[in-house]
């Protein structure tokens, strides 16, 4: 057994099984049980404890290549018990299990892909109260957009919790949900912000959210975006505003409208549009995108690099920027450089951060 490639997957497991959504926190006691293969990679089978004086639960990780210690993203468990007599039998089930859902997600990416111009986000409020007029009147001032309702859109619905409108064909939905964000999403992902060490504790403080949503319905994805951000950015002027959650990240809301600033130059909002992510593995540094399939391109990814954070960050950044700006689509094979010498392979597969694929581009070359 390849001890390293091990750890790496308990490690794995134990991150899946501290989601909000799983067991919301790590394991009491983890130990590998044993390891099989299948479909040409290697699996590592766990067996866990929710706490010190439970049942042994049953987990699987994988698969794994030959000796590469990153995984291509099949970890689960159905949180049943584990028995050594059917421990192998069953984890093969759940690695079949993950790879169908992980198949699903995929889909899911790509029908997103194709029906770009859908964005939504979460204002995380202190309090549960808003002011609806003043959302409405500093929409107006501050960009311009107002109800312009159409046929069947005149007889639109609203109360005192939310108002739906409609500005330049694009649909325009702000509401009031008194209670956090569930499965306490927000608090999961905020330590993900390496630029806002108060991410988490705003989370944490958040009683309601103004849900937002935006759907572009024909209109270019990017104006669509546009749109958003406006009426984000105008979200984060309501009294006992803590932070915007998109992208999967808990932003602060000075980021968030000193960002969008790039919209009033008729520029791309790109800081608030899309989140790009750093992290650090043992094999390198590691940074992605999240938010360009919203806009109908692939998410994308540098995978253990040997580049400073920051210059992966940037690379980032200037290569979405061209991307969404002269509507470039990146392939398989291809290559890709900021001068004539510069020839960045670029793969696409599975993504390693991001649901779906993704471009992996190898930087520095």
């Amino acid at each position: 057994m390849n001890t390293e490639q091990m750890k790496a997957a308990m490690e794995s497991m134990k991150g899946w099984l501290a989601h909000p959504q799983e067991l919301g926190k790590s394991p009491a006691k983890i130990e590998c049980a044993g390891s099989f293969e299948q479909n040409g990679m290697r699996y590592y089978i766990f067996k866990y404890k929710k706490g010190l004086l439970g049942k042994w639960l049953l987990g699987v990780c994988g698969g794994y290549e030959g000796e590469a210690l990153g995984h291509c993203g099949h970890v689960f468990s159905l949180m049943e018990e584990f028995l050594q007599e059917t421990a192998v039998e069953k984890a093969k089930e759940l690695a079949e299990k993950a790879a169908s859902l992980q198949r699903e997600r995929t889909e899911s990416v790509e029908k997103r892909k194709e029906h770009a111009g859908t964005f939504v986000c979460s204002v995380l409020l202190e309090k549960p109260e808003w002011d609806k007029e003043a959302l409405l009147k500093e929409l107006k001032e501050a960009w311009q957009i107002e109800d312009e309702p159409v046929g069947e859109e005149s007889e639109k619905t609203e109360d005192e919790f939310s108002f739906v409108i409609c500005h330049h064909n694009a649909l325009i939905s702000v509401g009031l949900m008194p209670a956090p964000i569930p499965h306490e999403e927000a608090k999961y992902h905020a330590p993900d912000n390496y630029m806002w060490q108060g991410a988490s504790e705003a989370a944490k403080k958040h009683t309601a959210h103004l849900l937002v949503a935006v759907m572009g319905r024909g209109m270019p994805a990017l104006e669509a975006g546009k749109i958003f951000v406006k009426t984000t950015v105008s979200c984060c002027k309501q009294p006992g505003v803590l932070a915007v959650y998109a992208n999967e990240i808990v932003y602060q809301p000075e980021f968030y409208t000193e960002a969008a600033r790039m919209v009033q130059e008729d520029d791309i909002p790109l800081l608030n549009l899309i989140w790009f992510g750093l992290y650090r593995r043992k094999t390198g540094v590691c940074g992605y995108t999240n938010g360009m399939v919203l806009l109908g391109f692939d998410e994308m990814e540098v995978i253990d690099s040997t580049a400073a954070p920051s210059e992966i960050r940037d690379f980032l950044i200037n290569i979405a920027g061209y991307v969404i700006d002269e509507n470039v689509i990146l392939r398989d094979g291809e290559t890709i450089g900021f001068s004539a010498e510069q020839k960045l392979p670029i793969t696409k597969s599975m993504g390693v951060a991001v649901d779906g694929n993704s471009l992996k581009i190898k930087f520095p070359g």
